[in-house]
């Protein structure tokens, strides 16, 4: 929901903090250079202490950024509420792998994770439409507030539901026993995580085909609907909104895709084409039926999702006691790209801005939107290079094949 909330809100933002299209995809992208840089102190805090404690503390953590932001009088306040946010919830996915790892056999490793990816996107869902009509009804400062709130109520239900382990609720674990041993020291993981040279393959090809979407559906796809296909913004956010219910279902389908057949390599580097081909589609085709555009904009998502065969496939290619920190490397990218691609799309636009300005905030015309969305194709395409690089591990730990 943080993630993608300033979608909604480019007007009113850029008017309350006089702003253009490069500060605002600096403000929308503090969140994701934040989050980046969190995801491997996140990794080691989780493999040390366990996800509880963590998890819960960065939820509180997260609604005081929450509120800072909302009541933020300039942009540097602004800035940093939302960065505080990103650096807190970035936490979130890292635990959810933890745990997963712990309650859930091997076998099912992608499918559990893509649930969690479904979960965390339905928050996206609710940054669209019905947010939307939030701020409209009652200005986006009210709008995140409420969910400071919601982000406190959070934290209470991890600290008091969640435990690390199975055992701790009388049941048997699931982790293998390297991964119950003695936590490796953070020096350690880090040193076996970045030995695999799989690893770097999986951390590009993860940050290459997520960027477009949450660049696109995370910013720049409403005002990008409104301004050059003329659309309201609820309708625009709808739009949007498919994409990032595609993503939300993609994760969960083709991780169970994966476990069921018992490949990494294949389903990962399927998905990554068809989201390639749907991009240039997007571009070459940009005046589409309504129709057509929900289906494109959903399959764009879809296939996406396929990035969370790059944690499962990452998590076995690393020793068992480093699945947090390896976690948290592929993660990095996943949001640290998107942080960049945010801020570039601003800076092509205001590079391409022809000079209108409708009540304090630009507007850009079709040619720089398409000037701007090149990148997005081009990403994509560099996600396939990435996955066809990889090799295949079969869904078992590399680990227990050398050992």
């Amino acid at each position: 929901f943080q993630r993608v909330a300033p979608a909604v809100m480019v007007d009113e933002l850029m008017r309350d903090f006089a702003i253009a299209a490069t500060l605002l995809g600096n403000l929308s992208a503090v969140y994701f250079y934040t989050y980046a840089a969190m995801q491997i102190p996140s990794g080691l805090l989780a493999d040390a202490v366990g996800p509880r404690r963590v998890g819960a503390a960065a939820a509180l953590a997260a609604a005081l950024g929450i509120v800072l932001f909302a009541q933020a009088d300039s942009l540097w306040l602004a800035t940093g509420g939302r960065g505080r946010v990103g650096a807190s919830v970035a936490v979130a996915f890292v635990a959810c792998m933890k745990l997963a790892g712990h309650w859930f056999p091997a076998n099912r490793f992608a499918t559990v994770t893509g649930i969690s990816l479904l979960i965390g996107n339905l928050g996206g869902v609710l940054a669209g439409v019905p947010l939307s009509e939030a701020v409209a009804g009652f200005g986006w400062r009210a709008a995140m507030l409420a969910s400071a709130g919601v982000t406190l109520l959070l934290a209470a239900a991890v600290w008091w539901w969640v435990r690390d382990d199975p055992s701790e609720r009388g049941y048997a674990s699931h982790a293998h026993p390297e991964a119950l041993a003695s936590a490796l020291a953070p020096w350690r993981s880090l040193k076996l995580v970045g030995a695999e040279r799989d690893t770097w393959l999986l951390f590009f090809a993860g940050g290459l085909i997520a960027a477009p979407v949450l660049t696109f559906a995370g910013l720049w796809g409403v005002p990008y609907l409104v301004q050059v296909h003329g659309l309201e913004r609820s309708h625009a956010a709808v739009f949007t909104t498919a994409m990032l219910l595609g993503f939300a279902v993609g994760g969960p389908l083709l991780g169970a895709l994966s476990d069921r057949i018992g490949r990494r390599k294949a389903p990962y580097l399927g998905a990554a084409l068809v989201h390639a081909l749907g991009w240039g589609i997007f571009l070459l085709a940009p005046e589409l039926s309504a129709a057509a555009r929900y289906a494109l904009f959903a399959t764009i998502g879809f296939s996406a999702g396929g990035l969370i065969i790059g944690f499962a496939f990452a998590r076995e290619v690393t020793h068992p006691g480093a699945a947090g920190t390896v976690g948290g490397v592929v993660n990095m990218a996943v949001l640290g790209f998107a942080a960049l691609q945010q801020s570039a799309i601003g800076w092509v636009l205001d590079r391409n801005w022809q000079g209108v300005v409708i009540e304090g905030a630009r507007v850009y015309d079709a040619a720089a939107y398409h000037a701007a969305f090149l990148w997005l194709a081009a990403s994509a395409v560099g996600a396939v290079v990435f996955v066809a690089l990889t090799r295949e591990t079969r869904c078992r730990l590399r680990f227990d094949s050398d050992h």
